[in-house]
């Protein structure tokens, strides 16, 4: 679904309304919102910490219905860092990121809303991409919903917080299909990416480094795996998966971008080397496997990247020397006799006790539940997650669901591969998004990666951004 911009002559009520509006310079508008956000600044010791965060809150909408594509960027911008706070810790039975982006949605609607008035209008137009989107939506979300309902069951508040990632998303595909419209504001969104992303990689190196004042930190949000902090690189994302895909997905993109010329040298070396050390100090297996795919995929649509990797050989050597405590840390687990690590027979362990035998019985046709969590017998833990991406789909929306995904699937690669021969910043999105997607294909053997926190967010991104040009010839 993509946009363009017709003009309609407006009701003869709101003609004064629109002119009176059309006459408010930017200046005066972005002096209220620095009044507002002065006035949150002053009102935390004075009145308290609601009614600043009440006139930050409005601030932000005001800066955004009068900027949109302002939206995109502040997700981008605050996705790694927020997006692994646990649901609850701020808002009750909200993620912070979730919280920022159904603001940042409200902010953009209402700047479609003004401009309506001034005479523009929004009329979609679907693309090759919205059909099989649509259906993998619906079969993700409302099918299970409804099939529970169909076998006499009510659905609990669990089963609605377990579709809901799949409508964050969708609401963050819209909002970056609707804002970003111009190579600039897709080249500003890719630097977004990647700067971010070396962060994330960077908190990564350091806590696998033990650097004291970043173990410190992350101990103190997540007390609860104090062990984990130290041995693989959770980062803000609070996850080494997601880590690990986040920073592969970002190295993607910035690689696509310097083959085609997009980036300073300087920002491409240093973002390089950051992000190729980060893969490593990820410390999770499913890292290294989308990093092998990543490059397979990468030389295979650009054999002339192999001359120039020869190169880059010193500064991988670089990378693997800071990368090596969580590398060397997560190899030793297969000298604990059991043959392979303990979590893989854990793995292993719970899909033959606990979910194969619930899709018996042809129980996989339709699917099981919305929520794939289930609570553990044992004392020793709480819950127990269903690690295979394709079992996630048949037991959450059965057949049609999987089918769904295997459609989409060809159509974003088929789009991709077209895409992908650009020299724009389209095209390095394009290219980026057919190497995560083929980390997505393969890594779904073992998780449900197209959903996964942060890397979920990316991929979303850049399919809006490849969507909204997959008509282009």
């Amino acid at each position: 679904m993509t946009v363009s911009t017709v003009r309609v002559r407006p009701p003869e009520g709101v003609r004064d309304q629109i002119r009176r509006w059309r006459s408010l310079p930017d200046a005066r508008l972005l002096a209220f919102v620095a009044l507002l956000t002065v006035l949150a600044g002053l009102a935390v010791p004075l009145a308290g910490f609601l009614l600043a965060a009440g006139l930050a809150v409005v601030a932000l909408l005001a800066v955004v219905a009068w900027r949109p594509i302002l939206a995109t960027y502040l997700y981008l911008l605050a996705l790694p860092f927020i997006t692994g706070m646990k649901r609850g810790m701020l808002i009750p039975q909200v993620r912070l990121n979730e919280a920022l982006l159904g603001l940042l949605l409200v902010g953009a609607c209402l700047g479609g809303y003004l401009r309506l008035l001034r005479g523009e209008r929004l009329v979609p137009r679907f693309t090759a991409l919205d059909g099989p989107l649509v259906a993998f939506v619906v079969l993700s979300t409302a099918w299970p919903l409804a099939w529970l309902m169909l076998r006499g069951e009510a659905p609990l508040f669990s089963d609605m917080t377990a579709v809901f990632p799949v409508v964050k998303l969708v609401a963050l595909f819209l909002l970056v299909r609707l804002t970003v419209h111009t190579d600039a504001q897709v080249l500003r969104c890719v630097r977004l990416i990647g700067w971010t992303g070396a962060v994330v990689a960077l908190i990564a190196i350091l806590q696998t480094l033990r650097f004291g004042p970043v173990v410190a930190m992350l101990t103190a949000l997540w007390p609860d795996e104090s062990g984990l902090v130290v041995e693989r690189g959770t980062s803000l994302l609070g996850s080494p998966i997601a880590t690990g895909d986040y920073i592969v997905i970002s190295l993607a993109l910035v690689v696509s971008c310097g083959l085609r010329g997009l980036l300073h040298p300087w920002e491409r070396l240093v973002l390089g080397c950051v992000l190729g050390t980060g893969v490593l100090a990820a410390g999770q297996f499913s890292t290294w496997i989308a990093a092998l795919v990543a490059a397979v995929v990468l030389l295979r649509r650009h054999p002339e990247a192999r001359r120039r990797a020869v190169r880059f050989l010193p500064l991988a050597g670089l990378a693997l020397l800071v990368g090596a405590p969580a590398f060397i840390g997560r190899l030793s687990g297969f000298g604990d006799g059991f043959g392979v690590p303990r979590s893989w027979l854990g793995r292993w362990d719970n899909l033959t006790t606990f979910y194969l035998p619930e899709l018996g019985g042809f129980r996989f046709l339709l699917g099981v539940s919305p929520n794939s969590v289930l609570q553990a017998p044992e004392t020793w833990r709480e819950q127990i997650f269903l690690e295979s991406g394709y079992l996630q789909f048949l037991w959450v929306g059965g057949v049609p669901l999987l089918l769904a995904f295997c459609w989409l699937s060809v159509v974003v690669l088929r789009t991709t591969r077209r895409l992908g021969a650009r020299g724009d910043a389209v095209g390095a999105c394009a290219a980026a998004l057919e190497i995560a997607w083929w980390m997505v294909l393969v890594l779904s053997l073992i998780d449900i990666h197209i959903v996964l926190r942060g890397a979920g967010d990316l991929l979303f991104t850049l399919l809006a951004i490849t969507a909204r040009r997959s008509d282009d010839r």
